[in-house]
């Protein structure tokens, strides 16, 4: 099969460090090239990859100097897809809506993947004017707010299963892991912490837009000894942090579509203790993987349970579920859906492709 994978221009693929859906595009890509097919990834030209690489832009823009205009970026990703289109069997988008207006005039199977959330102000309006493009979630949780959107399936994200050497042996600290954003919640990661008295080990990144957050908020609770600061970290170094962990501390306060760091952990044998909202449900099974709780007395109470959960099963269900080799299985066989639509095989939820020509026109007018 001939797959076109469209990655965003942020991050490299792979990321250097902080950057989720450019890593799951790699993981993606690198599965699907072992299993015989021919991928072309378009993205950054410092992105790593076993597929045929299209470097739309030199650098990512997020490292890349001097700072580039992100439109400029885009333009030239939309102009290099358009112009190889016709190349490839299925065209694979993980932009957002971007490419929308693009690949629905083009006559060649397309497919999104959601990678964020999705009830933010226009989002509705967005779909209603490509009601025929089939999306991809990454939770059930994810698509609730867009129910009408055309949903062919839910694909939760994998990693590669040799990534991450397990450790069975009980850690030492607590771990957090992500953006020092107030959503991430690591203001009750360190106060859950503090009140189990168990040492709190943050590895994150300050967004350049949080330094204000950072600085009135985070920074003066960072002692050094109860809650240490690390910074950003690559996969090695993670690996390292999160094996090493009794728990990955989760206590998100936003609508999380999926939290690569959940299965990241489970892939080190490490279990989650995560607050329940977005997909986290889906991800942790509650009292094997991990404790999905309510509030800080419930994480704190589950920081004492620990040693009830087994660390071997928690990566066994990690190899069970959250694979890329699964992952990339799943994407085939929609991909073969879309290119080859009999009706007798269509899952109930999908509707047929627009054809080439098709306008794709808004159902309603944009407010």
């Amino acid at each position: 099969m001939r797959i076109a994978q469209v990655a965003p221009l942020v991050e490299s693929v792979p990321p250097k460090l902080y950057g989720g859906t450019e890593r799951v595009v790699a993981w993606l890509v690198d599965e699907l090239v072992s299993l015989g097919h021919e991928v072309t990834l378009f993205a950054s030209g410092d992105s790593n990859t076993t597929a045929k690489l299209h470097a739309v832009w030199p650098r990512a823009l997020r490292l890349g100097r001097p700072r580039t205009d992100p439109m400029v970026a885009q333009a030239a990703l939309l102009e290099a897809v358009a112009r190889h289109a016709t190349e490839f069997d299925i065209i694979h988008a993980h932009i957002d809506w971007l490419h929308l207006p693009l690949l629905s005039r083009l006559g060649v199977p397309f497919l999104t993947t959601c990678h964020g959330r999705m009830d933010l102000p226009g989002f509705a309006n967005v779909v209603r004017c490509f009601p025929d493009a089939p999306f991809v979630s990454i939770s059930d949780n994810q698509r609730a707010p867009l129910s009408e959107a055309n949903w062919i399936g839910t694909i939760y994200h994998g990693l590669p299963a040799d990534l991450f050497e397990p450790s069975f042996e009980a850690g030492s600290y607590l771990a957090f892991l992500g953006r020092l954003t107030a959503e991430k919640g690591p203001e009750a990661a360190i106060r859950i912490a503090r009140a189990a008295k168990v040492p709190l080990r943050i590895a994150a990144k300050v967004p350049r837009g949080e330094t204000g957050y950072f600085k009135e908020q985070l920074e003066s609770q960072i002692d050094g000894k109860q809650v240490q600061l690390t910074g950003e970290v690559n996969d090695e170094a993670k690996r390292q942090f999160l094996a090493g962990a009794a728990a990955l501390l989760f206590p998100i306060d936003w609508p999380e579509p999926f939290g690569l760091v959940m299965i990241e952990a489970m892939a080190c044998g490490t279990p989650v203790i995560a607050f329940k909202s977005g997909s986290v449900s889906e991800v942790i099974n509650d009292g094997i993987t991990g404790f999905v709780v309510s509030d800080k007395a419930e994480a704190v109470e589950a920081i004492g349970r620990l040693s009830e959960l087994d660390r071997r099963q928690v990566r066994m269900q990690f190899e069970k579920r959250f694979t890329a080799r699964r992952m990339a299985q799943e994407y085939l066989r929609r991909y073969k859906t879309l290119i080859h639509p009999d009706v007798s095989e269509v899952h109930p939820g999908i509707r047929p492709a627009l054809s080439k020509g098709s306008s794709g026109a808004c159902s309603h007018r944009v407010r």
